[in-house]
């Protein structure tokens, strides 16, 4: 394995990248949930969407290790899914499976310009400033997407946006896992977000706000209700 990968060149060893690959998985697998929550207001099946979420992300950190063999663990687009589900699928009106059919001539075009320098040309084009600004931007569109989910903001017609309930327990709950995350990541504590989540967890399963699971395994959905049902 350490000369497959070269990791004595990289100055690490096999101890440190499986800890480094246990870290970045408990760092991103809110992933799976989250985008299968998303996409599933476009009216696709909430089950199928967390077990394809969960094979992309496995093909493709499989393909970007054994292929580029860099460290770097790929995922679905955070704020694409969103784009995907309210602007083409909810405000445009558009039927989900045509929406996979513009995402999959997308992806061919993309795949097809990564083998140019198209790509790198787009972005040594863009200012450094904008390409700060649009990171920041993409970090506050999901911020608003997750204070939403959450409940703190909700739907105005006077304001567009408005105070959510903070008097539902879910909200409430919400709240305090941010604020945990928050108060151990100031601490410099390791592994805040997974610890909050934890936390978060345990308050909702004692005070019966959500439901505790009823097994720590199980099968995974099949992915035929959404399995090739794109309409280009």
């Amino acid at each position: 394995m350490e000369k497959f990968f070269h990791l004595a060149a990289a100055k690490t060893s096999v101890k440190q990248e499986l800890i480094a690959g246990l870290t970045t998985f408990l760092a991103m697998i809110y992933i799976v949930p989250v985008n299968a929550n998303i996409m599933s207001i476009a009216g696709m099946p909430f089950d199928a969407l967390v077990t394809a979420t969960a094979l992309i992300t496995i093909i493709a950190t499989l393909f970007n290790g054994l292929f580029a063999n860099t460290p770097v663990a790929l995922s679905v687009g955070m704020g694409l899914n969103a784009y995907f589900t309210f602007a083409l699928c909810v405000d445009a009106k558009m039927p989900w499976q045509s929406a996979l059919g513009i995402v999959a001539i997308s992806g061919a075009l993309f795949t097809v310009l990564s083998f140019t320098n198209f790509r790198v040309w787009v972005i040594k084009s863009i200012p450094l400033d904008l390409r700060r600004a649009i990171s920041a931007g993409i970090g506050a569109f999901i911020c608003f997407i997750g204070l939403k989910q959450m409940g703190v903001i909700a739907p105005s017609q006077a304001t567009l946006v408005t105070l959510g309930n903070l008097k539902d327990l879910n909200v409430l709950l919400g709240i305090l896992g941010l604020a945990v995350v928050l108060v151990l990541f100031v601490l410099r504590i390791k592994a805040a977000f997974i610890l909050s989540i934890l936390i978060t967890s345990c308050v909702a399963w004692v005070a019966g706000i959500s439901p505790a699971p009823h097994g720590i395994v199980s099968a995974p959905s099949g992915i035929t209700p959404i399995f090739a049902k794109l309409d280009i």
